[in-house]
């Protein structure tokens, strides 16, 4: 008897094991608040109910899920990036492609700040909202400076930027051994070879992982479901919604309008086949963990040339936070409103120009979103505490900027692959390919 999974495709499972996490997690959170914690005993040891789900199965369910994603991250990028960078005809094209690809994500970028800004003004999430004089302090880590980030693009040691997982001095690496094999000759080709064979074994490790995405995503979700304070949202819910609304739209009508305009391709088809790379990256909540199935989404379903798609992806998933930029916008608004500062025409262009310039600086630091978000507040001398009024409900946030994120990558990558003569629009004209299972299965 064939097993019933294999009619599923991997979304519907994925959507099934979020729903399921949702009603769950949200069970044991209302349970937990009637009733109590309730306890109950194995083998004479006595456990409790929330705990050992909540922070025992669902933890540890979700950590070790997104652990094996990102332990694919950087040998995916690497050896992707190498094979798509040897393999260029032209090695000087590399430097059309890397110009290309970042100006259009800090383009993108600028127009999500600019747009978020301008909703929070006319809308003004942040008025009447009083800021509890004990709002606790926010320390934030201190963000790199630019100069700095340009420093470290290059890695003095790429072993240990590898171990630590730093994505801008990793892809300076692998694009640099890729041009260098290219101009080998015949040692080149058969590290290539090596290389190629490489690649195909790690999607294999990506398919055998991503057959425990459901199980995953349903372990993330129902921990969410289960923490977060609901309260939150309620209190500060225009700024949730003006946030959500804008991040909604700046996916279906800014990067559909930007396809639209500059390679003529219907952005409808690319909406549809993303469906599965959004469901992904909204449960995980990272553009990094995302990054194999968007890479194979854009490859196999998109039609993206390997050399686009293994430079333009992993370079998007690092710089390129148009998500973070309108939630920077918004909540520097809504601060501003809540603690009744009025902020100067200079101050908000400087608000956009920092948020801008930062989706770049900001490469490779932890806490990206926050940290970032301390800078713009710095810059126009509000408060940083203010950001203690939001992060309650940032992470919820924070799954959905995921899923703007990674359509931007997706749709620049194409963009650039359209434009450089580098798309197969065969592929990416068979709307059949929408229907068909994940590409990892």
């Amino acid at each position: 008897m064939q097993n019933s999974n294999a009619k599923l495709s991997l979304t519907s499972r994925i959507f099934i094991g979020m729903i399921a996490g949702i009603l769950i997690g949200f069970t044991l959170q209302l349970g937990n608040y009637l009733n109590g914690d309730l306890d109950f005993q194995v083998f004479s040891i006595t456990f409790s109910t929330y705990g050992f789900f909540v922070e025992g199965i669902f933890h540890a369910g979700g950590k070790i899920f997104i652990n094996a994603l990102k332990m694919l991250v950087v040998p995916l990028v690497f050896v992707s990036l190498v094979c798509g960078t040897s393999s260029l005809s032209d090695p000087s094209k590399l430097g059309k492609l890397g110009g290309k690809s970042i100006a259009l994500y800090m383009f993108t970028t600028f127009v999500a700040v600019t747009f978020a800004m301008t909703s929070a003004l006319l809308f003004k999430p942040g008025a009447g909202f009083q800021a509890p004089s004990d709002t606790p302090e926010y320390v934030a880590k201190e963000a790199p400076s630019l100069v700095q980030v340009i420093i470290d693009m290059v890695p003095s040691n790429p072993i240990s930027s590898m171990a630590e997982g730093q994505m801008i001095p990793i892809i300076v690496f692998a694009i640099l051994f890729g041009i260098s094999m290219s101009y080998a000759g015949e040692a080149g080709k058969r590290l290539s070879g090596f290389f190629n064979d490489l690649n195909e074994v790690i999607m294999k490790i990506v398919t055998i992982v991503m057959n425990f995405a459901p199980y995953g995503v349903f372990c993330l979700i129902a921990k969410l479901s289960a923490t977060i304070e609901w309260r939150d949202i309620f209190a500060i819910g225009a700024y949730f919604f003006n946030v959500l609304i804008i991040l909604i739209l700046h996916a279906i009508i800014v990067y559909p309008l930007l396809l639209k305009l500059t390679t003529g391709l219907n952005p409808l088809i690319l909406l549809s086949k993303l469906k599965e790379v959004a469901a992904f990256a909204f449960s995980s909540a990272s553009s990094s963990a995302t990054l194999p199935l968007t890479i194979a989404t854009a490859r196999q379903k998109l039609g993206v040339s390997r050399s686009v798609s293994s430079f333009t992806l992993p370079l998007g998933a690092t710089i390129n936070m148009d998500g973070t930029a309108i939630m920077q916008g918004i909540a520097t608004v809504f601060i501003a409103q809540a603690y009744q500062v009025d902020l100067s025409t200079v101050d908000l262009l400087m608000v956009v120009l920092t948020a801008t310039l930062a989706s770049v600086g900001a490469a490779g630091v932890p806490g990206v979103g926050l940290i970032l978000l301390a800078v713009v507040l710095q810059q126009v001398n509000l408060p940083v505490e203010g950001i203690a009024l939001i992060i309650g409900i940032d992470r919820l946030l924070d799954m959905t900027r995921t899923v703007v994120n990674v359509t931007g990558d997706s749709t620049i990558a194409t963009i650039v692959a359209k434009t450089e003569g580098e798309l197969d629009e065969d592929i990416y004209h068979d709307r059949a390919l929408a229907k068909q299972k994940s590409v990892v299965e």
